[in-house]
């Protein structure tokens, strides 16, 4: 017979717990107990029954998709595989997925409605609407009788009193409460002078708190107008109305936290603000006086009036120095303008007129120098100091 070590046969009895089909991929329901949720993202707890219990893990990557806080003492269904852990020789179940028990149907279809959803864009961020920082009108649709609406009316009446609340009332389980949803959002949406609505019940099974996972209530979110916070149930309880709400709070007290600040607090912050204004106003203030009277000084030792009376004796004797310069000049031209207009006078036509000459044209107003320049019978004209005289050559003849 062969004689194994104990990591021999502890790897033995792993690749036969891998190698098991039914093993690969089972269902288990069960108590969780001893829950840790470790620091590294990892879940380590136990699942029990009356009789039998086995150790589980659920790594980070898995557990990151839980749509719920795993307790003590929650029942729950766990799919996985069964293997060794060789270092301690023991065999537990690795967790991939993990639901509450008792509610395998209802989660499906929670699940199935939630993937629709994100498929069409309806949990986007892109589309989520900021709240305002002010609200005047609240609209709040919940239950009239609920705990919940008086615990948000105190928080807000503490916090905000000069905020307005317009409630519209609205059935929060069974089959009539999704209508019922549907219109009192529609109803707030179209009011102009709410600026946020909160839409909010208290805590119960996930059955109770169905109507906030109907596919109208979520379409109806979507579709309105206004900023809308979800406040369904506890803080581990998620809905679909969360996912297409603005913002999801954990509690319905905690919606109002978030759509109003606390007015003592906007009060202190503005008196500081004002210290602070009136602060670097009266700094300011002091800068300049202190500029102005450094500048004061300086004008001072500088004798103003004493460099404008300079500039004055300056600027007088350049325009007298001007005035000369351009007489000088005027002077010149004219001299230049008077010789210029004898040497013209000396050679124009006019004067050789004057003094008894005269200038022969013949028909094309050529001027004759020579008589074997023009034929008996031509027609010429003499030009005189005073006057034209018109003529026909009758003979012609050299000097």
């Amino acid at each position: 017979m062969k004689v194994f070590s104990v990591s021999q046969i502890t790897r033995y009895l792993r690749a036969l717990l891998d190698g098991d089909e039914v093993l690969a991929k089972v269902l288990i329901q069960g108590e969780i107990s001893n829950f840790k949720h470790h620091s590294s993202g990892h879940m380590y707890f136990t699942l029990k029954d009356a009789k039998s219990c086995i150790r589980s893990v659920m790594f980070r990557s898995r557990a990151s998709g839980l749509q719920f806080i795993p307790q003590d003492g929650m029942q729950v269904i766990a799919q996985g595989n069964i293997s060794v852990y060789e270092r301690d020789g023991q065999y537990q179940l690795y967790v991939n997925s993990m639901r509450p028990a008792g509610q395998g149907q209802l989660h499906l279809a929670f699940l199935e409605l939630k993937e629709k959803l994100e498929r069409e864009g309806l949990f986007a961020a892109a589309h989520k609407q900021a709240l305002p920082f002010l609200p005047r009108v609240i609209g709040i649709a919940t239950s009239p009788t609920g705990a919940a609406l008086q615990d948000m009316l105190t928080v807000i009446r503490r916090r905000f009193p000069r905020a307005q609340i317009l409630l519209a009332p609205v059935v929060v389980q069974g089959a009539e409460a999704p209508p019922s949803i549907v219109r009192a959002l529609q109803y707030l949406g179209a009011v102009p002078e709410v600026d946020v609505i909160i839409l909010g019940r208290g805590g119960g099974s996930i059955e109770e708190l169905w109507a906030f996972n109907d596919e109208r209530v979520a379409r109806a979110i979507y579709a309105c107008p206004k900023p809308v916070v979800s406040a369904v149930g506890h803080e581990t309880d998620f809905t679909i109305a969360d996912f297409v709400a603005d913002l999801r709070a954990p509690t319905p007290s905690a919606a109002a936290e978030a759509v109003v600040p606390v007015l003592n607090e906007l009060e202190a912050g503005l008196k500081a603000l004002e210290q602070r204004l009136i602060g670097a106003t009266y700094n300011l203030v002091l800068r300049k006086w202190q500029a102005a009277q450094a500048l004061s000084a300086r004008l001072a030792l500088h004798h103003p009036e004493r460099t404008i009376s300079n500039l004055t004796q300056t600027l007088d004797s350049l325009e007298t120095r001007m005035i000369n310069a351009m007489n000088k000049q005027l002077t010149h031209a004219s001299h230049q303008l008077q010789a210029n207009a004898s040497k013209l006078q000396a050679l124009s036509p006019l004067a050789v007129l004057a003094r008894g000459y005269s200038i022969v044209l013949n028909r094309q107003e050529e001027v004759i120098r020579a008589a074997d320049a023009v034929q008996v019978g031509d027609q010429l004209e003499i030009v005189l100091a005073k006057g034209r005289i018109h003529s026909q050559v009758i003979s012609t003849g050299g000097i």
